[in-house]
């Protein structure tokens, strides 16, 4: 196609100048071959530049498809980091909650505890403080009913016994 226009330049270029005009004067049916090969030619050409516009739309559509595709895979990807990251983050503070929790309720069992046995001990002292005072009562009960009736002396048991016969030392009315 551009060596016919070519040639048409050369055509214009070699024909007689017309004087004190910008005109020129060429083979008119060497023009008119010209000007049919490139009617013939232009729609070859045309269709070319058609199929070549075609495949570039071709090219750029499917290569937007791609980017469109791959801009979606990236988003979603980027969307399922973000709420990974999301659930590891949410799961971490229910972490620190369950501990917080979990130590609290430990705090508050071991009070429990403490209070309760706190509780049994006091329980457990006045237990004893009662039964160390009935100890001491049932003593002291002793102790006075010993002095109260004091037994004799062995030598009184022993010569009251010579005297009665007896061994417990008690008289006997019969002699």
């Amino acid at each position: 196609m551009l060596s016919l226009i070519d040639r048409l330049e050369a055509l214009v270029n070699a024909g007689t100048r017309v004087p004190l005009t910008s005109k020129a004067l060429i083979d008119e049916q060497e023009f008119l071959e010209l000007v049919d090969q490139l009617r013939v030619g232009v729609p070859d050409e045309f269709r070319h530049a058609k199929r070549v516009s075609q495949d570039r739309d071709r090219v750029i559509s499917q290569a937007q498809s791609e980017a469109d595709k791959l801009l979606s895979s990236a988003r979603e990807h980027a969307e399922q980091m973000v709420q990974e990251s999301d659930i590891v983050r949410i799961a971490q503070q229910r972490a620190v909650e369950m501990l917080g929790e979990a130590t609290a309720e430990a705090s508050r069992m071991r009070a429990e505890a403490d209070h309760y046995a706190m509780e049994v001990l006091e329980g457990l002292e006045n237990e004893l403080n009662r039964l160390l005072a009935s100890v001491r009562k049932g003593k002291a009960a002793l102790e006075k009913l010993s002095r109260d009736n004091d037994p004799p002396d062995r030598d009184d048991i022993v010569g009251s016994s010579v005297r009665s016969g007896r061994p417990d030392g008690k008289h006997t009315s019969e002699v």
